[in-house]
């Protein structure tokens, strides 16, 4: 039986890195697209509880079932598998513009996405590039998902994160998540309003077993993640005070 996928981003439905990954999707199996109406970009996990939204099938690429929907990438994964009453064997999140690394996948609907995915049971992988060109990610799609299956990598986790530079070395790196890539200026424009300015404060260390420094050098990275939120080391340390325990 043929591998069924749900592929979302957070771009928006019609945005080149969708495409470029429904697209290449193709040959894994029955491709079916979830993604959002609207750009959602920094929505993170983000779902939608108190109003009713609209999920449309529009036509976009021959052989694919393709739906856009006017919620979050969260929503998005919510929909396929609820929505539309439909088990995935793999979902696929972007490929986004922009690369999503460190501490700045809290805040990714990207990798929300997958995320959710992980609470249904399901395997994942979150894609980002650079936002310079997608040349890198379309020419190494191929690489990335065949060195994640040789390799056996959903036997150990249900989600990854994929991050590509422009031009990648010939080397994959498996990576741990970084520390921060960019902080928040408020500028106030008055009248009550503030525009929120981004700005770098990645310091260029070479610390390659980090998603940060791994991509910002050129190699292509790949880091497990978890959704469970338990701070396991101060439980351990700390469930002898249970009075139940």
């Amino acid at each position: 039986m043929a591998m069924r996928i749900l592929i979302t981003n957070d771009d928006g439905y019609n945005s080149e890195g969708l495409g470029i990954l429904a697209s290449w999707a193709r040959k894994l199996g029955h491709v079916t697209v979830a993604a959002p109406k609207m750009e959602q970009s920094g929505k993170s996990h983000s779902i939608e509880i108190h109003k009713p939204y609209e999920a449309r099938k529009v036509e976009m690429m021959e052989g694919i079932d393709w739906y856009y929907v006017d919620s979050s990438p969260a929503d998005c994964i919510r929909f396929g598998f609820n929505g539309l009453k439909q088990n995935f064997d793999l979902v696929l999140s972007g490929i986004n513009h922009g690369l999503n690394l460190g501490e700045d996948i809290s805040y990714s609907g990207t990798v929300g996405a997958i995320f959710e995915a992980a609470y249904m049971g399901c395997h994942a992988i979150a894609f980002s590039t650079v936002p310079e060109s997608f040349d890198g990610a379309r020419a190494n799609l191929d690489r990335v998902y065949d060195f994640i299956m040789e390799n056996r990598f959903f036997d150990y986790n249900l989600i990854y994160n994929v991050n590509f530079p422009l031009v990648p070395h010939d080397e994959i790196l498996v990576t741990r998540q970084g520390g921060p890539f960019f902080k928040d200026r408020f500028h106030y424009l008055g009248n009550d309003i503030y525009q929120v300015e981004g700005y770098s404060v990645y310091a260029g260390a070479q610390n390659y077993s980090d998603d940060l420094d791994a991509t910002l050098n050129g190699y292509i990275s790949i880091t497990p993640l978890c959704n469970v939120c338990t701070a396991g080391k101060a439980y351990e340390q700390l469930k002898n005070l249970n009075p139940l325990a």
